[in-house]
C-alpha cells in the first residue's frame, strides 16, 4: 500500500467517530525518549506534540505507532500545499535528474531566475515594477536582520518601531523586536535601545480599552503623535516593522482601515514600512499576500515558509529607493539552495493556477462558521479571528473577572487541555497568544470542505472533554 493511500484513502475509516470513541495513548517511545536526553532544553513543540512522526501525505502525517493526525499545524505555516505534494517532488526530482548545481551562493541560475520571475509576478504591479530581492540565510530571522541592515543604511537613521505582540524570529537582532518577554528575559541586554514598542490594534483587548473603530483612531492617533511631536522623546525610525496577522502572538488580524493610516503616516514621514508576511504569504489569508487586504504597497516584504515550497528559503523584496547599500552588505553561505528556489516556484504557479488564495479564502470563512456555532455551546471560546486559513480562537473563563472591555480573562490552563485533547483525537493544533491561551489553526490551504468540517468535529469533542475535566 503506498503512503498516498494509506494516508489518504484509509484515513475516513480511520479516524470516523464512533459511539465509544477511541483516543489515542501518549506513552513515550524510545525515539522520544532519546530526543528528550540528546536534545536541548530549547526543544519546544515535542513538549505539546509528543510524536515521533514516521511518514506524511497532503493534510495528514503518521507516527512511528501507525497512528494517523490531521496536520493543522503544517510546518507552522511553511506547508501550503501540505507533505509532499506531487508538485513539489516533481520539481525537486528534476533538480536532481537535471544535475543542476544544488549550492550556488548567490549565482544566478535558469532556476534561480525562474525562482525570481514567478515571485515578482506575484506581487503587486506597483512594487513590482521597482522590485529589488536580496536571498538571505535559509531562515525568516536572518530575512528580518537583513531587513533591518537595509532600512538603517538607505535612511541613517537606526530606531525601529515594533509592535507589542509581534514576532519576528529568534536572532538577537529580531529578538529585540519581539514583543514577548519570555525569551528575551534571560539574555539581559538586547540590540533593543534602537526599538520603541507601539501598542498593536488588537481589537478583542484594545490597549486603549476601547476597540472597534475609536480604538483604531485613536491608535493612529498616538503613532501620528509620536512621529511628529518634536517632545515625544523618540526620534524619528528608521522603519516600522508589522504583521497584517500577528500569528505567534495570537492570529490577531490588523484592522485594515488602520493598514492604510499606518501607510499613510509613514510615508508622510519618510519612514520605511516593513511588513512581515513570513506566516501570512502565499495564500494563507486568503490573499496572496496578507498586506493585499489593505490595499497598501509596502517599502520592505519578509518572505519564508512557504516561500520554499517546504524547503529552508528566505528572502526581502524592497523598493529600489532602499537599494543604497553595499556589496556584501548582508550575505550568507546558504543563500543559494536550488531545490527550493525549484520547489518555490511550482508553488507559486500552483497556488495561482488552481486559485487557492479563493479557496483558503472559502475553507477559512467554512471553519470560521464552525467555531462560532461551537462558541453557542462553549462560553469559553471568548474570540475567533483571523484571516482565510490563518485562524485562531481565544480561550476564556466566563467566571474571571472581566477587562476595561467587558470580556473575561484568557484562560491559558484550558487551551492546554484543548490541545492535549485534540491530539488524543487525531488532530495537531498549537498554542499561541498572551499565555498560551489562543488555539490556532495553520492547516495546509489544500485541505477541503470535509476535512475542514473533521476538524471543527474533532475540535468541538476535545472542546467538551477539555471543559468536563476542570
Amino acid at each position: 500500500m503506498s503512503v498516498a493511500t494509506s494516508l489518504i484513502e484509509d484515513q475516513p475509516a480511520r479516524i470516523a467517530p464512533t459511539p465509544a470513541e477511541t483516543l489515542y495513548q501518549f506513552n513515550e517511545s524510545p525515539l522520544l525518549a532519546r530526543q528528550s536526553q540528546q536534545e536541548s532544553n530549547a526543544r519546544s513543540y515535542p513538549r505539546r506534540i509528543p510524536l515521533a512522526l514516521k511518514r506524511a501525505k497532503g493534510i495528514y502525517v503518521e507516527d512511528v505507532e501507525g497512528r494517523c493526525f490531521i496536520d493543522c499545524l503544517a510546518g507552522a505555516g511553511t506547508l501550503a500545499l501540505g507533505h509532499n505534494h506531487p508538485v513539489v517532488i516533481e520539481a525537486i526530482q528534476q533538480v536532481l535528474s537535471d544535475e543542476l548545481p544544488l549550492h550556488t551562493l548567490d549565482l544566478t541560475t535558469p532556476v534561480k531566475d525562474r525562482f525570481v520571475q514567478d515571485l515578482f509576478g506575484l506581487l503587486p504591479p506597483a512594487l513590482a515594477a521597482e522590485a529589488k530581492i536580496q536571498f538571505c540565510g535559509p531562515t525568516g530571522t536572518d530575512a528580518v536582520e537583513a531587513a533591518l541592515k537595509l532600512v538603517r543604511t538607505a535612511t541613517e537613521r537606526s530606531t525601529v518601531l515594533s509592535f507589542q505582540g509581534g514576532y519576528h524570529g529568534m536572532s538577537q537582532g529580531a529578538l529585540s523586536l519581539m514583543g514577548s518577554l519570555g525569551p528575551k528575559k534571560p539574555l539581559g541586554a538586547l540590540l533593543g535601545n534602537g526599538v520603541q514598542f507601539m501598542p498593536y490594534p488588537y481589537d478583542y483587548r484594545c490597549p486603549f480599552g476601547l476597540g472597534g473603530a475609536q480604538g483604531v483612531q485613536v491608535n493612529l492617533n498616538y503613532l501620528e503623535n509620536l512621529l511628529n511631536d518634536p517632545e515625544a522623546g523618540v526620534q524619528l525610525p528608521a522603519a516600522v516593522i508589522v504583521e497584517v496577522v500577528q500569528g505567534e502572538g495570537g492570529v490577531i488580524p490588523a484592522d485594515l482601515d488602520w493598514l492604510r493610516g499606518l501607510r499613510r503616516i509613514t510615508e508622510q514621514a519618510g519612514v520605511a514600512l516593513i511588513v512581515d508576511e513570513i506566516q501570512s504569504g502565499f495564500a494563507r489569508t486568503g490573499k496572496m499576500f496578507a498586506f493585499e487586504h489593505a490595499g497598501i504597497i509596502p517599502d520592505v516584504v519578509v518572505m519564508s515558509k512557504a516561500i520554499g515550497g517546504s524547503l529552508p528559503l528566505a528572502v526581502v523584496v524592497y523598493r529600489e529607493w532602499l537599494d543604497t547599500w553595499l556589496p556584501g552588505a548582508h550575505a550568507g553561505t546558504f543563500r543559494g539552495n536550488q531545490m527550493a528556489m525549484a520547489a518555490g516556484s511550482a508553488v507559486m504557479r500552483y497556488l495561482t493556477e488552481h486559485k487557492v488564495c479563493e479557496h483558503a479564502a472559502t475553507m477559512g470563512e467554512r471553519l470560521s462558521e464552525h467555531l462560532h456555532i461551537l462558541q453557542r455551546d462553549f462560553p469559553q471560546l471568548g474570540d475567533i479571528r483571523g484571516r482565510g486559513l490563518m485562524l485562531g480562537v481565544e480561550l476564556v473563563d466566563p467566571a474571571g473577572a472581566p477587562d476595561a472591555q467587558g470580556h473575561p480573562p484568557v484562560f491559558g490552563r484550558l487551551a492546554s487541555l484543548v490541545q492535549r485533547e485534540c491530539l488524543k483525537r487525531g488532530l495537531i493544533l498549537e498554542l499561541g497568544g498572551r499565555h498560551g491561551g489562543v488555539v490556532r489553526f495553520l492547516p495546509p490551504l489544500v485541505i477541503t470542505a470535509a476535512e475542514i468540517d473533521r476538524v471543527s468535529d474533532i475540535f468541538g469533542r476535545a472542546m467538551a472533554a477539555a471543559v468536563a475535566s476542570l
